[in-house]
């Protein structure tokens, strides 16, 4: 899109949020300069309430003063508006809502199930049966693929991020093991070429500094 470097480009979001991070790679990807502006998910902005007064939560866009939430949304936003860089979404129909479809699965089943997982009893270990089932699709789906996307980072792999690097990191101090790699190798081999790809490098978090941060956060459940 031409002269977007121009256009006011903001995304109210956090560092260690996951949420946040996936808004992130997308403008990285599409080689979109914007501003972060670093909220705390414990004290909100009143411009965050303001922009998102529906859920009152990161993360947030403001392009040229219009607020868009949810991060599948903006995502989906950021490969419409902008044109240039790496494409997000396929350019087939179906193709397109296979990708959607799959974001959708891994934020439905993966990233609420933690709460409970992190629980005891009866409710964890249901939550944790209920995990590995939705891990098993996905180390399916993964069958003869490098990406969920194919051979390239897409829609579904960057809604995945907490697959990526957050899932391990609450795993280890959780002291809790669930996405073990004799189970899910196909999964494994996907992190290791997510991490490792060159948007992610420059795009995630530090793993020591995220430990840390989730270490005052996601303390074990005694």
């Amino acid at each position: 899109m031409a002269g977007y470097e121009e256009e006011e480009v903001k995304l109210f979001g956090a560092w260690g949020s996951p949420f946040s991070s996936r808004v992130e790679i997308a403008l990285k990807m599409k080689g979109v300069k914007y501003q972060l502006i670093e909220e705390d998910t414990g004290n909100k902005s009143p411009l965050l309430l303001k922009y998102n007064p529906v859920h009152k939560k990161i993360p947030v866009l403001l392009h040229n003063g219009k607020p868009i939430a949810e991060s599948i949304v903006i995502i989906e936003y950021i490969d419409d508006t902008w044109k240039s860089g790496t494409p997000i979404l396929p350019q087939h129909p179906h193709q397109r809502a296979m990708a959607r479809f799959w974001a959708k699965y891994i934020d439905d089943k993966l990233v609420p199930m933690w709460k409970s997982i992190r629980s005891t009893g009866e409710e964890q270990e249901q939550a944790t049966k209920e995990t590995e089932e939705a891990l098993r699709t996905l180390e399916n789906e993964l069958q003869g693929k490098k990406f969920f996307g194919g051979e390239t980072i897409g829609l579904a792999d960057i809604i995945a991020n907490f697959l990526g690097l957050w899932f391990g990191i609450l795993e280890e101090v959780c002291e809790i093991k669930v996405l073990t790699q004799d189970k899910y190798p196909r999964i494994h081999q996907w992190i290791n070429e997510y991490v490792e790809s060159s948007v992610m490098k420059t795009s995630l978090p530090k793993r020591s500094e995220l430990l840390s941060l989730f270490q005052t956060y996601f303390k074990p459940t005694k």
